[in-house]
C-alpha cells in the first residue's frame, strides 16, 4: 500500500510578503514528517504562526497581531480559547508565554516547530492513515466489525456501520504491512483514539490529496439525502452552499460548480467529504423526498445510478426551503 500524508492548514499572521514567501518555502520542503503542511485561510486553519514583533498583549489573555500587508486586517485571539498549537516567531512579545517559537532567519527552527505540530496532530495522522486504508479496502470490506493487525500487534478497529479507534502513536509507516480481519465483536480498546466512522471519513476527505470522488458523480446527477450527522462545528459553509443547492434541486457536477461558484477540485473536495457520511447520493431512489428521511448507515458504497425518476420535483416546491443544516431541513411553522 502507497501510505499517504495528511494535509494540514497553517494560518499565518502579521508576516510581510517576503516573510510569507520564507515560511512558503520551509512548508514546500516537506519540513513535517508525518504530514504535509500548506498555507490555509484563517477560518480552517489547524494551527497558527504568529509574528511576535507585530503581536502586542491587549490584557485577559488576549493578543492582537497587527497587519504587515496594507491590504490585510489586524488579527485579535483569546489565547485561553485556542484549541489548537500556536508559535510565534522572534521576538515574542512581553506578556506572552510561547510553548513554541521560531526565528524567521534559521529554517531549521521552523522545521523544528513542524515537528513539534506532526506530534502534537499524531492521533489525528494515526486517525487519516486508518481511513485511507479503509477506502483503499473498501471493495472487500463487508458489513461488520474488522481489525487491523500488523504482525499481532493491533492497530485499529473499525464498525463499518458505527464507531472507529484507532492506536493514536500508530504513523504511516505502521500501516503499510498491516492486515484486515473479521473481528468477534464486542468493545473497542478504551486507550485508542475513538470516534465515528462518519467523522472519521469526513476529516480524510477534508485532507487527503487523492480525488475520492466516485467517478460518476462527476457525470450524473446527484441529489441531497440527508443531513451529515457530524458535530456542526465541522461543517463549513462551502459544505451547506452544496448542500443548500441540492435540496433546491437535483444538480451535476458541472451544475454544481456554476451554482456554487466553486472550482473542479474544490466541488470535488467538498462533495467527497458530503459522499462519505450519506448527505449525497446519485441514486434517486436514496434521494430525500420529505424532511428527515430515516437512515442508519455510512456511505462508503455507492450505487451507480444517476437517473431522475420521472415523477421527481424540484425540492423547493415540497417546502424544504430552511437551507440550514444539519437542522432539519423545514420551513419554521
Amino acid at each position: 500500500m502507497n501510505n499517504e500524508l495528511p494535509t494540514f492548514r497553517l494560518g499565518i499572521a502579521g508576516f510581510a510578503s517576503d516573510e510569507q514567501q520564507a515560511i512558503e518555502r520551509v512548508l514546500h520542503s516537506g519540513a513535517g514528517e508525518a504530514a504535509t503542511w500548506e498555507v490555509g485561510d484563517a477560518d480552517n486553519a489547524d494551527a497558527w504562526w504568529l509574528n511576535g514583533a507585530r503581536t502586542q498583549s491587549v490584557g485577559g489573555g488576549r493578543i492582537r497581531v497587527a497587519p504587515a500587508i496594507p491590504t490585510a486586517h489586524a488579527l485579535q485571539m483569546h489565547l485561553p480559547d485556542i484549541d489548537r498549537p500556536v508559535a510565534f516567531a522572534e521576538p515574542v512579545p512581553p506578556g506572552v508565554e510561547a510553548r513554541c517559537k521560531f526565528n524567521l532567519e534559521a529554517p531549521g527552527t521552523m522545521k523544528a516547530v513542524l515537528q513539534q505540530f506532526d506530534a502534537w496532530f499524531a492521533p489525528v495522522v494515526a486517525q487519516f492513515c486508518l481511513a485511507s486504508h479503509v477506502v483503499e479496502h473498501q471493495s472487500a470490506l463487508g458489513a461488520g466489525q474488522f481489525e487491523l493487525r500488523v504482525n499481532s500487534e493491533l492497530l485499529a478497529v473499525v464498525d463499518m456501520h458505527g464507531d472507529a479507534a484507532v492506536r493514536g502513536t500508530a504513523g504511516p509507516a505502521d500501516f503499510e504491512e498491516a492486515v484486515w480481519s473479521r473481528a468477534a465483536g464486542g468493545p473497542m480498546p478504551e486507550n485508542f483514539v475513538h470516534s465515528s466512522l462518519s467523522q472519521l471519513m469526513w476529516q480524510y476527505a477534508l485532507r487527503t490529496q487523492r480525488d475520492v470522488l466516485p467517478r460518476h458523480y462527476r457525470t450524473g446527477l446527484l441529489y441531497f439525502r440527508r443531513a451529515p450527522r457530524l458535530p456542526q462545528s465541522l461543517l463549513k459553509d462551502s459544505h451547506l452552499l452544496v448542500m443548500r443547492e441540492l435540496v433546491l434541486a437535483p444538480g451535476t457536477f458541472a451544475d454544481l460548480m456554476q451554482r456554487c461558484g466553486m472550482d473542479d477540485a474544490r466541488l470535488a473536495r467538498e462533495l467527497a467529504a458530503l459522499y462519505f457520511v450519506g448527505s449525497i447520493t446519485s441514486n434517486p431512489k436514496r434521494a430525500a423526498r420529505a424532511p428527515n428521511e430515516p437512515s442508519t448507515r455510512s456511505h462508503l458504497v455507492t450505487v451507480p445510478d444517476s437517473e431522475a425518476p420521472a415523477d421527481s420535483k424540484p425540492l423547493r416546491q415540497v417546502g424544504l426551503y430552511d437551507l440550514t443544516a444539519p437542522a432539519p431541513l423545514r420551513p419554521d411553522r
